[in-house]
């Protein structure tokens, strides 16, 4: 931007614009007409009103608006372990913030462990030869060929308990330590462990909640006014800006299908499966009321697209940019280089060396300092006068 103290300024004109309230009332109710007939006007000398001017370019460039909305930081998924082991007493339990991954232990029963599988499915029975064919058997194949006790060309992933799955079940049990049960639980990946219910030491109790977790990726939570629900849909790129003011990118994963008022209810978070345990092998086991259609909102979960951006942040308050409308490649200039003119409509100001040109100018998008423009004659690397920093 050059600064050139001392140039004129118009008269006709009603102000220079330069508030970003102005700017957005404009944007939203749509493009300036212009008024030609108010043109020509006289000029007063900047010196005289102690306004100090530069100029800054015309410039060819993208623009968006957007829309920010207040989010938290959180992980994904919410699940409960409940424990279906007969026993006396826990003999180990996790801690919270433990993350547990597939074939690792959950949680202890009488010196037994209860490990961890991945699936949807909770274990409901008994598996071992002789059971009839079932779902659940396909995803037993498909934790003991992952873990490596077995290969796909060796155990064929099907409904049915097979020689194969026996003897794929007795090789993780030899290798884990195992007695001829094995109890198992079931979630549809890593869990992390946000509280634990049970103790170190107490009773063992069948249909009991052990812990709680979730999924051990960051998301963030958007409690968005349902009044601006369309402008978000599924997939579509946002940027969160993290607690220490950095910026880091995100999609949205998930936008919940019902509103929430103020009142409180949460909305519908991700499907999950309920874990239960399982015994490969040998027996069972193991707001304000009255907020209305005003303050209603709908939860919108944005996945980071770099997740270590977060931390171990959790409940951080965050701010996310939805855009609201974009333009590519057009002209633009400054929004303190549009004047506001009498008969309404704007013009920039085009400097000609020794000389300024009003030149009429139709406004489209505003973005955070520049605004789209078209008027007869404007070109990029044009200078149009601007007020001096």
């Amino acid at each position: 931007m050059a600064e050139r103290p001392g140039r004129a300024r118009r008269a006709g004109r009603a102000r220079r614009v330069g508030l970003a309230a102005a700017a957005a009332v404009v944007a939203v109710g749509g493009a300036a007409v212009i008024a030609a007939a108010v043109l020509s006007a006289a000029r007063t000398p900047a010196a005289a009103t102690g306004t100090r001017v530069a100029t800054a370019a015309v410039v060819r460039a993208d623009l968006t608006n957007a829309v920010q909305e207040a989010g938290s930081l959180t992980y994904a998924g919410s699940f409960t372990v409940v424990n279906q082991t007969q026993g006396t007493a826990y003999t180990i339990l996790p801690r919270p913030g433990q993350v547990i991954r597939r074939g690792q232990r959950l949680y202890e029963v009488d010196g037994g462990p209860v490990v961890l599988f991945y699936g949807r499915r909770p274990e409901w029975r008994a598996l071992s030869l002789g059971v009839a064919d079932g779902p659940d058997v396909a995803q037993l194949d498909a934790n003991l060929i992952a873990l490596g006790y077995a290969t796909s060309a060796g155990l064929p992933v099907g409904n049915a308990f097979t020689d194969a799955t026996a003897a794929a079940v007795e090789q993780w049990q030899a290798a884990t330590g195992q007695a001829v049960t094995g109890q198992v639980a079931y979630a549809p990946g890593p869990l992390r462990v946000t509280s634990v219910s049970a103790g170190l030491g107490t009773p063992v109790q069948p249909g009991v909640a052990v812990l709680t977790a979730t999924s051990p990726r960051p998301v963030v939570d958007v409690p968005l006014p349902v009044s601006q629900e369309y402008l978000v849909h599924r997939g579509e790129a946002v940027t969160v800006t993290m607690p220490d003011g950095t910026a880091a990118g995100g999609r949205v994963r998930a936008i919940s299908a019902v509103a929430t008022d103020a009142a409180g209810g949460a909305s519908p978070g991700p499907p999950g499966a309920s874990p239960g345990p399982g015994s490969p092998g040998s027996a069972p086991g193991g707001g304000a009321p009255g907020g209305g259609a005003a303050s209603a909102t709908v939860n919108v979960v944005v996945r980071l697209s770099h997740p270590a951006v977060a931390g171990h942040l959790d409940q951080a308050p965050v701010t996310v940019s939805i855009v609201s409308a974009s333009v590519h490649g057009v002209l633009a200039v400054p929004v303190s280089a549009l004047v506001a003119l009498a008969g309404g409509g704007y013009a920039v100001e085009v400097d000609q060396g020794r000389s300024l040109h009003l030149v009429a100018v139709h406004t489209g998008l505003f973005g955070q300092t520049l605004v789209q423009v078209s008027g007869s004659g404007l070109r990029p690397g044009m200078r149009v006068e601007v007020p001096a920093p």
